[in-house]
């Protein structure tokens, strides 16, 4: 027969196992309160700065470029990059066309002793070409009936010729000094004016030879190279001396004649007397 026990036994039993149980589950709440604390706690110390920690940065080694320093652009530019020169004005250089009257043609008026007036022009002109020349302008150097004349387009030309070598008894004032002209229909009025002023003045200067007015005559203003060339060129005609008696200054002092010339078209072109 089975020996029971007491009820008051079983009971006191059941209450310290009750304990026990309550006891053991704070003992695991109590444990995952201090995981979760201590977890807290330390990701906190993580984010928080250190007090007092010194910053200790790596030394890059001589032979390593940084990233950043090697995409950085060159301060000197490639020789293979395309750099603009800014465009050089051009210099207009003055282009001027000498003729030396009845060149390639004829010789002219003759002297009774044989002295032709195409041998006067072309010394003339060959010394205006190279003054010109000189100035650093274009000279062209033209013979009277030069193909280059047709439609010839230029700053100004000039046209050499000397004068008779008649006597012209009892001529006012008497057959010497110089004169100029110009196309008398021009399409250049204005320019043309200057031109032959610029002439006449300076070469007077130069020479001390008078302005002959009244004996320029349709030859001159008519003249058939005024016809030829570009009608936006200016030109003129100048008579440079009366080959009797201007004979001194036109064969012996060529140079001076020249000079006057080479004077009154610097005159014209550097715009003088506007």
């Amino acid at each position: 027969m089975v020996k029971r026990t007491s009820g008051h036994a079983s009971a006191a039993y059941q209450d310290s196992l009750g304990s026990a149980l309550v006891a053991l589950r704070l003992v695991v709440v109590v444990s995952c309160i201090a995981a979760i604390g201590a977890t807290f706690y330390g990701l906190q110390e993580s984010e928080e700065p250190q007090v007092g920690a010194v910053e200790i940065t790596p030394l890059l080694s001589p032979s390593v470029t940084p990233l950043a320093a090697s995409r950085a652009p060159s301060a000197t530019p490639s020789s293979d990059l395309h750099t603009e020169t800014p465009a050089t004005p051009t210099v207009s250089v003055p282009r001027i066309g000498i003729v030396a009257g009845h060149w390639g043609s004829d010789t002219g008026a003759i002297c009774p002793d044989g002295l032709t007036e195409v041998e006067i022009n072309l010394d003339v002109a060959r010394r205006a070409v190279y003054l010109l020349q000189s100035l650093g302008y274009q000279a062209d150097l033209l013979e009277e009936y030069d193909s280059r004349l047709r439609d010839y387009r230029a700053d100004a030309l000039v046209s050499i010729h000397a004068d008779s070598c008649e006597e012209f008894q009892g001529a006012d004032p008497p057959a010497s000094g110089f004169k100029v002209a110009s196309v008398e229909d021009s399409m250049v009025p204005e320019a043309e004016g200057r031109l032959v002023e610029c002439l006449a003045r300076r070469y007077a200067a130069r020479t001390n030879m008078y302005f002959h007015a009244n004996s320029i005559t349709y030859d001159m203003t008519r003249y058939h190279t005024f016809y030829e060339i570009d009608n936006r060129t200016p030109g003129a005609i100048i008579e440079t001396g009366f080959m009797l008696n201007d004979r001194y200054i036109l064969t012996q002092r060529a140079d001076l004649v020249a000079q006057g010339i080479v004077d009154g078209i610097v005159c014209f072109v550097e715009g003088e007397g506007r």
